[in-house]
């Protein structure tokens, strides 16, 4: 008799004959006799008694194909061969289609999905003829039925689906001073521990990069001035010593001298031991210049990924108050503002300032200079992006401002969005911990199969109804992702599992990782929430209370569900407003073709990102803050603002400054703000002119515009797919003056 399915990824499940019942049944849909429910019974009944104890899924589907022959049914016999065979030959076909399309170059979905990839270059073509064989792979034998039928159905996204098989995670934020002090190893070679600054940065790099290779989702690190700071003070010791001995004098009182900052000065009119201190923090100053300098261009010409792809890496930073961590900030700032390469804006490292009150946030604060050079970097650079600590659900009890190691209880996050910072298993704490994986629910294709419901209340609660079924799904989905990636073992990631994430520490190479990973979370995400509210109730949430209203009962039972699941399955389940790239136009374009093309829901070529105010809504900022706020609180597991500006912010830090005062009014996470800037392809000439056309430079008519297109910048729209370019063209500025426009306007009507 059979008991367990042994599946051909290695995993073991328990019989079911349900699923032989479906099978057949759905051979005698497709035959002229029809159905016999007795001879289904007859069939699955014979092959679960008289079966082995354990069997493969290929052994009980011939058995079936036996039992069929022998039956007086041998044209379902023949319909159940042929529908295996069916399979098998329209994934081949599929799958040339599209390796000939990769081969091809074709600028298309497929090629593009991924801005920050070059899938045209042969690395760039492995990895799609990789990812794209790999899909129908993960369908066929990881998903289960349900999840398959959610996903070919346009209702689930499963993300990173390409890297399920390889049980890797998605991100992690790097404790970069386990590397630093104690060095590491991973793969050939190894790495000893930093003594100055340069090293430091170089490892730091080194750190991101190899994890990249581990994972399918971004890098991190938490608090980049406080691991760096210690290797400052190191090196100014080292310029001490060196300018000691030139001078013949005895300085070795001056190795721990305290000063209040690094500030580069002349040596004109200093003699002796403050002659040597003033050389030696100039010296100190330079050379962190150069390592920042040397940290933003290896982040933007070294690859990974099988060298296609540049790291996607951020870097947290602005809370620490001494003097050598202000170094780093003021030296990565300086550097950021000066630009790469021919003077262009560095792509990455995604930047986080950590703004915080009593620390850099009012005039008094000791690194309030820090924060005003930031927002001056940001306004002709896009980064740093603002976290937001003061926030109500950023803060932590047990900060101080005195505590050296406060950065362990600060939320830090990635680029793209994603935050990570409770935690049912562990600390709670940004470091060392990431996110297992997510998925995405269509929630657009729910609302529209609703539509049709006259009774306003019955039509939404038909909405939540079939939100909580796949709700269910999605979570069970996850759990099964969790309970595949957990056999992994730790020699799987030399890296990741030896010194980046919290406990690693403990495991043999031969260990799985089972132990640890629950310290991560499992990702729920949405979009579309505008498209949403507008098939069920005429309005997005920008131009109306009550789709305001509707929008946030949605979101938080996404909320309080996951919070179910998290009690059900013990995991960190949560909630993320999904930053939609290759998603924004593959759901649309899907349920147009289904559905047609319904006004103000599938008559654009993409679903608005996450809880977002439509892109194409002409509104103020103060506005569109004010409607999205609320929506942070409740997406514990990653959200943003986006601000769009017009003209050259470069000479305007100001407005920089009121979005974050905004976001400190509103209980606002993280933010960040966009506007004009043009960048020449061929020299690197950048400027913010609208109507920029040829490079007043080199004179190249090669110009591109350089946008942010989910949470991180791209260096040329050639690589947006069509749902995110279509999206890029219809956003509209958002401007706060006396004559904005007055919230839920249409309510006064």
């Amino acid at each position: 008799m059979i008991q367990t399915v042994l599946k051909r990824d290695g995993r073991t499940v328990g019989f079911n004959e349900q699923k032989i019942m479906a099978a057949i049944r759905k051979a005698m849909m497709h035959t002229d006799k029809g159905e016999d429910e007795q001879l289904i019974q007859k069939i699955t009944d014979h092959i679960a008694v008289h079966g082995n104890t354990q069997m493969t899924v290929e052994e009980i589907q011939d058995a079936v194909e036996v039992e069929l022959m022998k039956s007086s049914r041998k044209d379902v016999a023949q319909r159940y061969i042929a529908y295996r065979n069916q399979r098998s030959i329209a994934r081949k076909a599929k799958t040339r289609d599209v390796f000939l399309e990769i081969i091809n170059i074709k600028n298309n979905d497929i090629t593009r999905e991924n801005a920050n990839m070059n899938a045209d270059t042969p690395a760039g073509m492995m990895m799609k003829f990789a990812s794209e064989a790999t899909k129908p792979f993960v369908d066929d034998y990881l998903l289960s039925e349900e999840v398959r039928d959610a996903v070919v159905h346009n209702y689930l996204h499963i993300h990173d689906k390409d890297y399920y098989p390889t049980k890797s995670l998605t991100c992690v934020q790097h404790p970069l001073d386990h590397i630093l002090n104690g060095g590491f190893a991973a793969g050939h070679g190894s790495s000893r521990p930093a003594k100055r600054i340069e090293t430091a940065a170089i490892i730091a790099c080194i750190s991101m990069e190899t994890a990249q290779n581990e994972m399918h989702g971004g890098q991190a690190i938490p608090a980049f001035d406080f691991y760096l700071a210690p290797f400052v003070r190191a090196s100014f010791q080292e310029e001490v010593k060196i300018a000691a001995a030139l001078a013949g004098e005895d300085c070795s009182d001056l190795l721990d001298a305290q000063f209040d900052d690094y500030e580069e000065r002349p040596l004109d009119g200093l003699t002796g031991k403050q002659r040597v201190l003033q050389h030696a923090i100039n010296r100190t100053v330079g050379r962190v210049h150069q390592a920042m300098e040397a940290f933003i261009h290896n982040m933007n010409t070294i690859h990974s990924r099988g060298g296609n792809q540049v790291v996607f890496s951020s870097i947290n930073y602005g809370t620490d108050t001494s003097a050598e961590g202000r170094c780093i900030m003021r030296e990565i700032l300086k550097s950021t503002y000066e630009g790469v390469g021919n003077g262009e804006t560095a792509i990455f490292p995604i930047q986080i300032w950590k703004k915080k009150r009593g620390v850099n946030y009012l005039p008094e604060d000791r690194n309030y200079d820090l924060y005003l050079l930031s927002c001056k970097v940001s306004a002709r650079r896009f980064f740093p992006n603002f976290l937001n600590l003061d926030a109500t659900f950023n803060q932590d009890p047990d900060w101080r401002a005195d505590d050296p190691l406060r950065y362990e209880h600060e939320v830090a996050t990635m680029g793209c969005r994603t935050r990570v910072f409770e935690n049912r298993f562990g600390p709670r704490t940004s470091i060392g911990r990431g996110n297992l994986s997510f998925s995405t629910i269509n929630i657009v294709r729910l609302a529209i199969e609703c539509m049709d419901v006259k009774d306003k209340e019955e039509r939404i609660n038909l909405f939540f109804s079939k939100l909580d079924n796949l709700l269910e799904i999605t979570a069970k989905q996850l759990e099964d992702r969790f309970q595949f990636q957990k056999t992994a073992y730790a020699k799987q990631f030399p890296l990741l599992m030896r010194s980046l994430w919290i406990g690693a520490e403990k495991l043999g190479p031969n260990d799985t990782i089972e132990s640890v990973i629950n310290q991560g979370t499992l990702g729920i995400g949405f979009i579309g929430l505008a498209e949403c509210l507008k098939a069920l109730v005429g309005k997005h949430h920008g131009e109306s209370q009550k789709a305001q209203e509707l929008g946030l009962k949605i979101v938080e039972y996404m909320r309080q569900r996951a919070n179910d699941f998290s009690e059900r399955y013990h995991h960190n389940y949560s909630v993320l407003a999904t930053p939609a790239e290759g998603l924004a136009g593959r759901f649309t374009k899907r349920d147009r073709k289904e559905f047609g093309v319904i006004p103000g829901v599938t008559d654009r070529d993409y679903y608005t990102n996450s809880n977002h105010v439509p892109v194409y809504y002409k509104c103020s900022a103060r506005h569109k803050a004010e409607v999205e706020a609320p929506y942070h609180e409740i997406t514990r597991a990653g959200h943003i603002f986006y601000v769009e500006i017009d003209g050259d912010a470069t000479h305007n830090p100001q407005v920089i400054m009121n979005i974050v005062d905004m976001m400190d009014q509103m209980n606002m996470g993280y933010g960040s703000v966009n506007h004009n800037r043009n960048r020449c392809m061929d020299c690197g000439y950048e400027n913010a002119d609208p109507a920029m056309k040829v490079c007043p430079k080199c004179g190249s008519k090669h110009i591109d515009r350089l946008q942010r297109i989910t949470g991180y910048l791209v260096g040329t729209t050639d690589r947006w797919n069509a749902g995110k370019l279509a999206e890029l063209n219809d956003r509209v500025t958002h401007v706060d003056s006396g004559n904005q426009l007055p919230l839920f306007q249409d309510e006064r009507l």
